[in-house]
């Protein structure tokens, strides 16, 4: 069997890569061709066609910027698949291109797999008609997922949150997490400001001047396998804080506390039990024309799931830093948001499923797609 997926960001390489591996351990002979991250080429033991780094263009305005680039990335990567002829394709999340690439794939007679759903029930929920259309088979990682597709007839298979499977195996080979962050003495606070060069520069320097106010505390940054150490060395100087690459999980196993970025880590954060403040900040433009779309009522996936504020959401001019450093102090002392969040936390666990994901995704692409 030929399958070729597709990641064009950190959290779809990580999901790619397990993904990769229970297709392997269930088909030794299949053969894979992808494009995605450092972590599906360990997982396949060959390199993408194309790097993800090559593909991370965040907000209406920098996809505007790029629009040539992308393009480009377009016909490259249909010409790559076309040159493979896989038996199918496995799209994941990355829905500005992804989408595109299915209703592509389609007319090309390829079956198309769709792990990790597009969030439509955020935005654009006129794009479920899209992913009926040109998806045989849409892969959902969350339980309200289900009930949504519902309302439009859509049968989903719902296989669990990966994450719980990405923890699971991290847990199951580490080393002991503070023995990995090396040098610290003091209790760590964890930084997690995203993968892409735009939303580093716009939370970074705030997330940092708010830490300097904890000299009690040694602030470890999560460096975005996508970035270079040099690119995070200008905001870094002065500050008492140190970056590590490649080691996210191990310093949030170690951390009393984050400061966090909207997205797949605010989930990571939660299931590593660890009290959280979501900072976001966007262009101004995109901002406002993200406002005026999107529908939900919060950014985090956290709180989106218990569909209340579990964590505390600083947003645009509220990602400031005495509010980061008031919240903060909130979450870092032993008092109510603290408890409340370590409760919540547990609790989502147990909504996320037993794990396993990435194996039901295998099982069903290699039983349905001959």
């Amino acid at each position: 069997m030929k399958l070729f997926l597709i990641a064009g960001e950190a959290s779809g390489d990580l999901h790619g890569s397990n993904l990769i591996k229970a297709l392997i351990q269930k088909d030794a002979a299949i053969d894979l061709r992808f494009w995605g991250g450092d972590l599906m080429e360990k997982a396949a033991s060959r390199k993408p066609e194309k790097h993800y780094k090559a593909l991370a263009f965040m907000g209406f305005v920098e996809v505007v910027m790029n629009l040539g680039r992308i393009v480009q990335n377009f016909k490259k990567c249909k010409e790559d698949i076309l040159l493979f002829q896989p038996d199918a394709l496995v799209l994941i999340d990355y829905p500005g291109f992804n989408l595109r690439m299915a209703k592509w794939a389609k007319s090309q007679g390829i079956k198309v797999y769709y792990y990790i759903s597009p969030k439509v029930w955020a935005w654009k929920e006129s794009r479920v008609y899209k992913i009926k259309k040109y998806v045989d088979t849409l892969f959902t990682i969350f339980p309200f997922e289900t009930a949504f597709f519902k309302k439009y007839d859509f049968d989903v298979v719902y296989v669990g949150n990966p994450l719980v499977d990405a923890i699971a195996d991290y847990r199951g080979t580490r080393d002991e997490g503070r023995a990995t962050v090396m040098g610290v003495e003091k209790p760590i606070v964890a930084i997690l400001p995203g993968s892409r060069r735009q939303e580093v520069r716009t939370k970074l320097p705030v997330m940092l001047e708010a830490a300097g106010k904890f000299s009690n505390y040694q602030f470890v940054i999560a460096g975005a396998p996508s970035l270079e150490e040099t690119f995070y060395a200008p905001f870094i100087e002065g500050y008492n804080a140190k970056i590590l690459f490649g080691k996210t999980y191990e310093i949030l196993e170690s951390a009393e506390a984050a400061l966090v970025t909207s997205g797949t880590a605010t989930l990571e954060t939660a299931l590593f039990g660890v009290p959280q403040v979501v900072c976001y900040i966007a262009s101004p433009i995109s901002y406002t024309i993200a406002k005026r779309l999107i529908k939900i009522k919060f950014i985090s996936l956290v709180n989106l799931i218990f569909d209340r504020e579990v964590v505390r959401e600083l947003i645009q001019d509220a990602c400031n830093v005495d509010q980061v450093a008031e919240e903060l102090s909130f979450v870092l002392q032993g008092g109510e948001k603290r408890a409340q969040q370590a409760k919540d936390c547990a609790t989502l666990i147990e909504m996320l499923g037993n794990g396993s994901a990435s194996e039901k995704v295998a099982e069903n692409i290699l039983a349905t797609s001959k």
